[in-house]
């Protein structure tokens, strides 16, 4: 009697825990199937989305590596508010979970301030292109050709082969000239020659050697002429324009020909001289 009174309490049991799980079934296989689809197809049209961004953003000829950040961004974006819209077909009160992520993301963005300061003006110089790979490059103290634009920094390698890491905040908020953003430029030149030379021989010769150089332009037309009567010389500027790349070699090799063009002539370039009188005390008396 004893164990059938056993048999028979194991066996109501099993019929709540069967009923429990029959009314679990009922009561939230439709929110589960729901909150499963839900799911699945906003990944689905996340990730569409997302690629639609980015193949928009390249037709635009937005840089890859922008197009790609941003598409990754709306990505999980969307990403994180589909799995909220899924749990909240399950019952679940997803108020809380926005409040946490509220929270989360205020903590992180005042945790990160200079990070994110970085990544807003790295996605600027990658918008507004004040400079491309590969130009060369004055801003933050520092002159060098670019190497690399990324989100936080930008990369620089100086003339001496020096790898500068610049953050992306102290380039959008300091001066940028880009060297290499024109595709002329000109050379700024002054040479000065003795007041008892010739003028009209030495200009001769000024205009003998830019003409003989192929690599300078003749339109913009070069400028030579007289700019300043100085304490010891007579200073001609000399101003010839050349393609941008040319702009060293043309410079170091015109101010060598001129030295020795006019050490052939016999013009002087006059150098700073100092006088000195020296008297004997009997020629003071």
């Amino acid at each position: 009697m004893e164990n059938m009174e056993k048999f028979l309490k194991q066996f109501v049991d099993i019929e709540k825990i069967i009923d429990s799980i029959i009314y679990f079934v009922t009561t939230y296989s439709l929110k589960i199937v729901g909150a499963i689809l839900v799911f699945m197809i906003g990944k689905w049209i996340a990730r569409r989305i997302a690629k639609l961004l980015g193949t928009i953003l390249q037709k635009n000829n937005v840089d890859e590596t922008l197009s790609s950040f941003l598409g990754h961004i709306v990505y999980y974006a969307l990403f994180i508010m589909v799995i909220i819209a899924a749990a909240g077909q399950l019952g679940i009160n997803t108020t809380s979970f926005l409040t946490i992520i509220g929270a989360a993301g205020l903590a992180i963005g005042l945790a990160l301030k200079d990070s994110l300061s970085n990544f807003a003006s790295g996605v600027m110089l990658i918008m507004f292109r004040p400079f491309k790979i590969g130009d060369l490059v004055t801003t933050g103290g520092v002159t060098g050709k670019v190497e690399s634009i990324t989100i936080f920094n930008t990369i620089l390698n100086t003339q001496d082969n020096q790898k500068i890491i610049i953050p992306n905040n102290l380039v959008t908020t300091s001066t940028i000239t880009n060297i290499f953003g024109n595709s002329t430029r000109r050379i700024d030149l002054v040479m000065g020659i003795g007041y008892d030379d010739n003028i009209g021989e030495a200009k001769s010769v000024l205009e003998t050697l830019i003409k003989a150089d192929s690599r300078i332009l003749s339109d913009p037309a070069p400028t030579i002429a007289v700019s300043e009567l100085a304490d010891s010389s007579v200073n001609f500027v000399v101003r010839p324009w050349v393609k941008t790349v040319d702009y060293w070699d043309v410079r170091f090799d015109l101010t060598e020909k001129i030295k020795l063009a006019f050490d052939k002539k016999g013009i002087s370039i006059p150098y700073p001289q100092q006088d000195v009188h020296m008297y004997s005390e009997t020629d003071a008396k």
